[in-house]
């Protein structure tokens, strides 16, 4: 296939573009510039463990070959709080209850946020886009740190099934309704 030629206009505009295409890190190639795309933009600031902590107040005899695999139940709450700087802070609690008929084998607890920027988003597609969006991108980590805590503790890790976000926004948007009649 023959190539055509190239006309020098479009040249010059082909390699600004290129120049100006964002890195993964959101910076521009070539020059500085605080130039965002347009449409709606979701940024991950940070990301970092806010709590944790693992308890396993019958250790050792909680860790003895042979006994009853325990019970364990999981809790899955999200949290946000709204920035100065037009930010918000999204933090996905995680809590892994484990028993032994009355007698508790472990507690794993794990508070693991992000700081997250949003800009050109409209008022109504924010709160599912924190409640929904943030915590989704937030809970392979989250997951992985909760799994080396309860193998780190003695017992096998836990493996978390990815939770259905929305149904959890769609819950707590009928729950409130609900509440204000």
């Amino acid at each position: 296939m023959a190539k055509k030629p190239k006309n020098d206009e479009n040249d010059k505009k082909e390699d600004e573009t290129a120049a100006q295409s964002p890195t993964s890190n959101g910076a521009v190639n070539g020059a500085a510039s605080d130039a965002l795309p347009e449409g709606p933009l979701l940024r991950i600031l940070a990301q970092y463990t806010k709590d944790q902590s693992f308890e396993n107040p019958n250790a050792p005899g909680s860790l003895r070959a042979g006994l009853d695999a325990p019970e364990i139940s999981i809790g899955i709450e999200i949290g946000r709080q709204m920035l100065d700087d037009d930010s918000v802070e999204v933090t996905l609690i995680l809590r892994a209850d484990a028993k032994r008929g009355d007698q508790t084998v472990f507690i794993a607890e794990l508070e693991y946020a992000g700081l997250f920027a949003f800009a050109s988003v409209n008022a109504e597609h924010l709160q599912p886009l924190i409640l929904i969006e943030c915590p989704r991108l937030l809970f392979p980590f989250a997951r992985q740190i909760l799994a080396e805590m309860t193998q780190n503790g003695g017992f096998p890790p836990i493996m978390l099934e990815p939770p259905d976000f929305a149904a959890m926004f769609r819950d707590e948007m009928n729950r409130r309704s609900a509440e204000m009649g």
